[in-house]
């Protein structure tokens, strides 16, 4: 079951997003009434949760309509980077509990199963995914942001693995991102004694990457995930499908890479970034 909201709960708000090729930089897709809004700046697609009056906590639709936009980023040639954020000025304040009852494991697991796919989408799509958090980043809200590729955190912006305060113990992959980030034995402490970290604590322990001054997450993020387009997408691609295997048996990994460098040294990108080099100019990477 996904991690409850620490706030009052909101209700259900209709809508989709269906992310359209050729939009200018900057452009939206949606209107206000749409869960999950999205907007290209450049090849940079930024997916924003848009349930404010909830504080963006995740109810049934957004977490399908989510998994959708970050599938349709994924497949998108025009698109490089994800990065996901929250309208009204926070990130996310975990799952909805308005949504939420004692149900028996045949009901709860297709409920599950689908927050699961957000995750899924992120860590199994060969695009890299950042997170740029405002506010609050609470339970689920929290296991979303760690799933990221790269965490951009308000200096005071407030994190906390709080899930058992309805009794449960967390998914989105928390058990997976937490320990990864952090180590298994802060982790263990996050999750047993639950406490609010500021966006400057979350650094500290592993669980932001950098830290921007308030209201300057999401732009702090976007220059990031403008360097990281600039990248080779095939061996951007191959990093996060090596890593997405950590931990593993390190002579499987001496293989692993041989496989990659062998694809990656046969592609036009390689080429270019060769010729780049030694003409000393930026090389210009196409994915192919």
């Amino acid at each position: 079951m996904d991690a409850p909201a620490s706030r009052e709960p909101g209700t259900s708000e209709p809508g989709t997003t269906e992310p359209r090729a050729g939009r200018s930089a900057g452009s939206e897709s949606g209107t206000a009434g749409r869960c999950v809004l999205a907007a290209d700046h450049g090849q940079v697609r930024v997916l924003t949760l848009n349930r404010p009056a909830t504080r963006n906590a995740i109810d049934l639709e957004l977490r399908v309509v989510l998994a959708d936009a970050i599938e349709g980023a994924m497949a998108e040639d025009a698109v490089r980077v994800i990065v996901l954020t929250g309208a009204g000025g926070t990130f996310c304040s975990g799952g909805d509990i308005s949504t939420m009852r004692r149900q028996g494991g045949d009901a709860i697991r297709p409920r599950t199963q689908a927050v699961q796919r957000v995750i899924r989408a992120i860590w199994q799509g060969p695009k890299p995914v950042l997170a740029a958090v405002e506010g609050y980043a609470v339970g689920a809200g929290a296991a979303l942001a760690l799933a990221c590729d790269r965490v951009v955190a308000a200096a005071d912006s407030t994190f906390s693995v709080s899930f058992t305060g309805v009794a449960i113990a967390g998914d989105m992959g928390i058990f997976a991102s937490l320990p990864a980030r952090a180590g298994v034995g802060v982790a263990r402490q996050l999750m047993l004694l639950p406490r609010r970290l500021t966006g400057q604590d979350a650094l500290r322990l592993g669980l932001a990457d950098a830290v921007a001054e308030p209201g300057r997450a999401l732009a702090s993020a976007l220059q990031d995930a403008a360097a990281i387009a600039a990248g080779p997408p095939l061996a951007l691609a191959g990093i996060k499908a090596m890593l997405a295997r950590w931990p593993a048996d390190p002579r499987e990994i001496l293989e692993r890479e041989v496989d990659l460098q062998a694809t990656l040294m046969d592609t036009d990108d390689f080429a270019e970034g060769i010729a780049a080099f030694r003409e000393r100019r930026k090389p210009v990477f196409r994915g192919r």
